[in-house]
């Protein structure tokens, strides 16, 4: 693929070593960004309260600090005084310090060059502060981009934004060939099992004690089926919390005896780890419970691998899910889980048709795709825009 020019770009988000999916997204897009254009970007990071001074890799050159709010005008200097063309800001509230992450307004007010705010929660119903807010930094930004159509509808109808103004990039997922689940369940010794599994960061959100409640139904017809958890504990919910949720999850499967059938990978999952298991899943399954959630990197990556996925409707599974590519069940209903389940593993015809309409969909959100997404659009806000890279694909 031939190397188009784009933009000089600098990039705001949390980043790893800290463990967090905005973190996760935030180098994603930068090295595929870097790799798409053959560029090397730098990157700020932010660093929450009570964390550790984390050595980050060389790319991050300057760090946010969340609950100082001199830093903010510190970042907005730095960006001003970078060679950057274009500022780009992975944006999630709870990021930023202030009441709805307010003090993020601080940079935004004082950078005088392009901003593209990349937003990873699109409340359909804000409260009051919250609204102003989001309604600032979409007026403040020069591009905001989202991750779902239904991300914009909800900025252009309920929050007043200029369509004009937003942008739909999808979430990256890994470009990897459509195959059948045998020889990645080979190299974990499932053998012949049916694999479902849930992966991301662990908290009661989550929904995963209603899967485990519906794999006492599941097992009944297919003793075979194997629930692999994937992931460790939210480190916020951890500092907090401790395993609370966790344990009683364990506790859970002890309970009901699905020892056998129901299994934790208690770690964070690096890249090849989790296309690995995500490559030995027959279905995938997001019992999630906050219906207003936007966006999901872990449905979105069983979407771009082929997945079967069983999910309750929250707004990002409604638009992703639709046409067939997935199966919708209620909230906190077992039953219905159990139900999608088992018409999934009695059925290969279905399972593989279902799997083969989300592959299709999926080709869109493959990194490259979306890093391309994203130089097209930062062509466009650069002071000498990029006419050759808005028209090449």
């Amino acid at each position: 693929m031939r190397a188009i020019e784009a933009p000089r770009t600098l990039f705001l988000g949390s980043f790893p070593p800290r463990e967090c999916g905005i973190a996760t997204f935030t180098r994603d897009t930068v090295d595929s960004f870097d790799e798409r254009f053959e560029t090397k970007s730098e990157i700020i990071a932010i660093d929450e309260p009570g964390g550790e001074m984390r050595v980050y890799p060389p790319e991050v050159t300057a760090r946010l600090v969340q609950d100082d709010r001199s830093s903010y005008a510190d970042v907005a200097a730095i960006v001003n005084a970078h060679p950057c063309e274009v500022f780009n800001v992975q944006h999630e509230y709870g990021l930023f310090g202030g009441t709805d992450g307010e003090w993020f307004l601080d940079t935004l007010e004082g950078i005088t060059k392009p901003v593209a705010v990349t937003l990873h929660t699109v409340l359909p119903e804000p409260n009051e502060n919250h609204l102003r807010v989001a309604q600032e930094i979409c007026r403040l930004a020069t591009a905001v981009i989202v991750l779902s159509q239904t991300g914009k509808d909800i900025l252009v109808n309920r929050y007043g934004v200029d369509p004009e103004k937003v942008r739909v990039i999808h979430h990256g997922v890994p470009d990897v060939p459509f195959r059948s689940t045998d020889t990645a369940k080979a190299g974990f010794g499932v053998g012949q099992r049916m694999v479902i599994s849930t992966f991301g960061l662990i908290s009661k959100g989550k929904g995963i004690e209603f899967a485990i409640e519906a794999m006492r139904r599941v097992v009944k017809l297919h003793p075979e089926a194997l629930y692999l958890v994937l992931g460790q504990t939210h480190p916020v919910v951890r500092r907090h919390e401790g395993e609370s949720y966790r344990e009683a999850l364990t506790a859970q499967v002890a309970e009901y005896g699905l020892q056998n059938n129901v299994q934790f990978v208690d770690k964070y999952l690096d890249f090849n780890e989790l296309v690995d298991y995500l490559q030995a899943t027959d279905i995938y399954c997001t019992p999630y419970l906050n219906p207003v959630q936007i966006v999901s990197g872990t449905l979105a990556y069983a979407i771009g691998m082929g997945k079967a996925v069983v999910s309750t409707p929250y707004l990002y599974a409604e638009e992703l899910l639709a046409h067939h590519r997935g199966f919708l069940v209620n909230f906190r209903d077992a039953n219905a889980l159990a139900d999608a389940i088992v018409a999934l593993l009695g059925d290969p015809a279905l399972r593989r048709a279902t799997e083969r309409r989300a592959y299709r969909f999926g080709r869109q959100m493959t990194w490259p795709n979306v890093a391309f997404a994203y130089g097209r659009l930062f062509g466009e806000l650069a002071p000498s825009p990029r006419s050759e890279l808005a028209t090449s694909a």
